[in-house]
């Protein structure tokens, strides 16, 4: 039977899934059976994550959360599963078709699913320009930073991988200056944010569109967590 260890990179991604059960070693169960671990944002955490989840009893893993969109197309809320993980430089990894179709074909009957690639960036993507060149570059109809390393541990253990991830961002959006500073550091500060707003209020609009876009990612997020169809094929 196969067990899904699901990485999120912020407790408010985690969250979507209701009520968990705290283990020995910070991975957290859900009702169904699923693990669930908070990484904390970029790569290296992430693949902490996934030891621990793995350690305990994961058999599968889920690359869970938000991303921006490298695509003109994609509104804020729609659901990115992808096909293809790809990194910074050019390596990639195949996600679990068998896995994610069926899951797919239940996620649209609610929300927009997009495919394709998604991209793992060291770094925020902020400016219009930037996500547009990567959309360019890569084809990539997204960006997170965690994804490809959640993918490097699974290819590394022969598990299966897929990732869901919402779109907060849209490739129109640059991401205001204080919220990229108050996510450095591996976790969102609301300090920082606040710091970061006192010293530039002109990002106080652009937040403000931020904040609704990212109302409508975690509509969807909570979405995919309540279809219950999250399990991998041959789970219990």
């Amino acid at each position: 039977m196969r067990v899904a260890g699901v990485v999120a990179a912020l407790a408010a991604e985690a969250r979507v899934f209701g009520p968990a059960t705290r283990m020995s070693g910070g991975a957290a169960v859900l009702a169904d059976g699923t693990l669930l671990a908070v990484s904390g944002i970029g790569a290296a955490a992430a693949a902490r994550a996934c030891t621990l989840l793995i350690d305990a009893g994961a058999t599968a893993l889920v690359s869970w959360g938000m991303a921006g969109a490298l695509d003109p197309s994609l509104s804020a809320g729609a659901v990115c599963l992808p096909s293809e993980i790809i990194a910074a430089d050019g390596s990639c990894f195949l996600t679990a078709a068998y896995w994610r179709e069926p899951l797919a074909l239940n996620v649209a009957r609610q929300r927009p699913v997009a495919h394709g690639r998604l991209l793992t960036s060291a770094q925020a993507i902020d400016t219009v320009a930037k996500k547009l060149a990567a959309f360019r570059d890569t084809g990539a109809a997204a960006v997170d930073m965690e994804s490809c390393a959640v993918a490097e541990v699974a290819a590394a253990r022969s598990l299966p991988f897929i990732a869901v991830r919402a779109i907060v961002d849209e490739a129109r959006d640059a991401l205001p200056s204080a919220a990229v500073a108050a996510s450095l550091g591996g976790e969102f500060k609301i300090g920082r944010l606040v710091a970061g707003l006192l010293r530039s209020p002109a990002d106080i609009a652009p937040l403000m569109r931020l904040a609704r876009r990212y109302r409508a990612a975690t509509c969807s997020l909570r979405c995919v967590a309540r279809l219950g169809c999250l399990k991998p094929p041959g789970a219990a």
